[in-house]
């Protein structure tokens, strides 16, 4: 697929990194050359300096024959126009734009073929809010992901001593939990990946990722560590989009407190949120949070826009006695040198924005991609369409299919219900099949499978 993506910041790099391992045809445009050499350097994809919405610079990043472009420029308007250009001139089949500023987002008429034709409309700090709202809803996940409109969950959690399931067999899950459908669809025990049998021995450390619906979540975790009670006591570090919009969907249900640094945005949140506190001040400032009862705080969330800050206030919290620290970090390395260690959940924004971009690159009838593990594997929904002489899993019972190797069949949602899968279950058309693939590579082998091919015998 030929793709141009539009901006080279932090989203628009994440996106060409994981679009390139692809195989597809990727072209960068910014108007900052040293961005342009970073990306060439790192990987193989073609760059055109200039400003993202010209027509001419559209022309030469090749718009003329472009499967896509990718808006995700720092500006909402330049994206808004650039996606106007390549469809009046350039005829451009699909067009994808980061629109971040809500009052856009709230009027959803202005994106169509007579207004703005916008295709999908895609909003990081949106996607960022949802994705650790459902962190803080349930205590203890490291991700919950939704599947099928939120019919069906895929949740992450790291197994400990004590827990009734940890060293024993997985083919005892049924036992202890009467009554609810649950999957497990993968194990990370520290560099290995394991998919799982009834026979696997879950350990204390593994993170076991399973498939459910969202009433059932918590029963499931149970099985494998202490239950957290519920998250009441929040303060969130930082009041920019992320934190205002995630302090508004939580006021109801939790008692929110905000640190601001800059007075002006302090007073702006104050008059916004309805329940929330807003406190004038530094995150790191160790005086302020014991003044602000940190140590009876269930979770501290650091989202302003410096990764430094965020680890080192999230740090201090910790430290200083809050239950679960959380941290938005936008560079690889940094997540890596301090999740689990250091912070309880390092929270990424291209890895929470990547998969709603994903699902519409993905060839097959693809509705749903999440990056699991730092991008290196996948949850995918997928659709089932034709028949048992078309298709490659329509008509056929799981231990039928060739699923690719590291790649399970997590659930089944069919109409209002949702079926987790076993050996025997048959998959029907229009089945929306959520599949774990825990290496990358074998993705596109998940895509052809669910590729109606008329010859196909």
């Amino acid at each position: 697929m030929k793709i141009i993506i539009l901006g080279a910041g932090q989203v628009g790099s994440s996106v060409a990194a994981n679009l390139c391992s692809e195989a597809n045809d990727i072209t960068v445009v910014d108007s900052n050359p040293a961005c342009l050499q970073q990306l060439q350097d790192r990987f193989d994809l073609r760059t055109v300096a200039g400003h993202a919405s010209h027509p001419q610079v559209l022309g030469r990043a090749g718009a003329q024959d472009a499967d896509m472009i990718i808006a995700v420029t720092n500006s909402d308007e330049t994206n808004m126009i650039a996606c106007q250009v390549a469809y009046t001139l350039f005829h451009t089949p699909t067009k994808i734009a980061r629109i971040r500023e809500h009052q856009y987002q709230q009027h959803t008429e202005l994106f169509s073929q007579e207004a703005l034709p916008i295709d999908v409309l895609i909003s990081p700090e949106q996607e960022v809010t949802d994705y650790t709202q459902r962190l803080i809803e349930f205590p203890g996940a490291l991700q919950v992901l939704d599947f099928a409109n939120g019919k069906v969950q895929l949740v992450a959690a790291r197994a400990f001593y004590g827990g009734p399931l940890v060293g024993h067999r997985l083919r005892e899950l049924p036992e202890q939990l009467p009554g609810i459908e649950t999957r497990v669809t993968a194990i990370f025990r520290r560099h290995e990946v394991i998919i799982p049998s009834g026979d696997t021995i879950i350990e204390a450390g593994d993170d076991v990722f399973f498939i459910a619906a969202p009433k059932h979540i918590r029963a499931v975790m149970s099985e494998f560590r202490k239950l957290d009670g519920p998250n009441r006591r929040v303060i969130i570090a930082g009041g920019g989009n992320i934190g205002k919009r995630l302090a508004q969907a939580l006021e109801k249900s939790c008692h929110i407190k905000i640190i601001e640094s800059n007075e002006t945005r302090a007073k702006a949140i104050a008059e916004d949120l309805k329940q929330a506190y807003v406190l004038l001040g530094d995150a790191a400032d160790e005086d302020l949070l014991r003044e602000e009862n940190i140590e009876n705080t269930d979770v501290f969330c650091a989202l302003t826009n410096a990764d430094e800050a965020n680890i080192i206030s999230s740090m201090l919290a910790k430290r200083l006695g809050a239950k679960t620290v959380m941290a938005l970090i936008n560079r690889a390395a940094y997540v890596d040198l301090v999740q689990r260690d250091i912070i309880d959940i390092a929270i990424s924004p291209q890895q929470a924005t990547i998969g709603s971009l994903l699902a519409h690159i993905r060839r097959g009838d693809v509705v749903k991609v999440h990056s699991l593990r730092r991008g290196s594997a996948e949850a995918i929904e997928a659709i089932a369409h034709g028949d048992r002489n078309s298709s490659q899993v329509v008509g056929r019972a799981i231990d039928e299919i060739n699923l690719p190797p590291g790649t399970t069949i997590g659930a089944i949602v069919r109409g209002k219900d949702v079926i987790m899968v076993h050996h025997d279950t048959v998959i029907e058309p229009e089945d929306h099949v959520i599949l774990v693939v825990t290496n990358k590579r074998h993705v596109s082998d998940v895509e052809r499978l669910f590729q109606v091919n008329v010859t196909f015998i």
